[in-house]
Formats: structure tokens, sequence, C-alpha cells
């Protein structure tokens, strides 16, 4: 049985064309990779974890933090925002399960816009909020969130950076 599911996967894989080979291992560029599926509804509650996997199509397990260290060795990782990246925070006093936000836009070399969930300790969805690198060396490890409820840029965050969709090359 799992022998004739394997057939069958490896078959609908063939049918629905691509750029990356099966049997060679290359992992898909980014390019390539389709846009994920639509995020949830903006009516929908939820934390920022499922709502970073819902929207990427990256699978990875543990608190947000955690995923930076996570994704090693899965998928590329940076410090250059790409729409569909994941951005990672860390972990600190006020955020202890750190946060995870989609990047929805390129507004400028220091501003992004994301979606992301549960920003506001309130299980809802906030669309294409503007994000600025406020950081010294421009690499986006400190950042300042849009508060809609202040009407201004909001405290400095720590982030690790950026998680891509493409899966990181064997080896690299």
């Amino acid at each position: 049985m799992r022998r004739a599911l394997t057939i069958l996967l490896l078959m609908t894989a063939a049918a629905c064309g691509g750029e990356a080979s099966i049997e060679s291992g290359t992992p898909p560029q980014l390019s390539a990779l389709p846009a994920p599926a639509p995020p949830p509804s903006p009516n929908s509650r939820m934390q920022c974890v499922p709502y970073a996997r819902a929207s990427t199509g990256i699978f990875i397990r543990g608190d947000a933090w955690t995923w930076w260290h996570s994704a090693g060795g899965l998928y590329s990782r940076g410090n250059v925002p790409e729409p569909y990246a994941l951005l990672v925070l860390a972990k600190t006093e006020r955020i202890k399960s750190g946060h995870l936000a989609v990047v929805t836009g390129i507004e400028g070399p220091r501003e992004i816009l994301v979606s992301h969930a549960n920003w506001l300790n309130d299980e809802r969805i906030h669309e294409h909020v503007r994000v600025l690198d406020v950081s010294e060396d421009n690499d986006w490890s400190a950042l300042r969130f849009w508060n809609p409820q202040t009407g201004d840029f909001g405290r400095i965050y720590e982030a690790y950076g950026f998680v891509y969709r493409n899966p990181e090359a064997a080896g690299a």
C-alpha cells in the first residue's frame, strides 16, 4: 500500500510539471514556487504560528522564536525581505513566544508590509501593517511596527531575520 501511494504521488508530481526534478533532489527556486494558498480570512481568530503556516506553506513546529533555528537545513534564511518570507521576532520579556509575520510588500529599503495574527493579543489578523527597519546596520534586526491604536510606530522589537519559502540546498 505504501509503495502504491508513493508511485501515485510521484505520478501526480510529474503530471503537474515543475522545474525541480524529484530524482535529482534539486530544490525549486523561489521564482518557481507558486504563491501560497490565500491566507485565512481577516475575520478568523488565531495565533501567529498557525497563521504563518497557512499563509506561506512553511511547515515548522514550535513557538515562533524557535522557527529561526528550526528552519536551518530546511529553508533558506537571511536578512533581506521578500514577498511571502516569514519575519521571525526574537523571544523577549514582552513577547515570550516570539512572533511571526508574513511579508506582503516591500515599500522601500527600510520599510515593508506584513500580515500577522495576534499581534495586539487579540487573536485577530492584521493585514498589510507597516514595519520599519531601525537597525544601525540596516539588517532588519531592530524593527518598529505601526500601531493603529496609537497612530504611531511602537517600540523597537528584536528580529532574527527572514525565513524564505524555498528549501535550503543540500549541503549549503
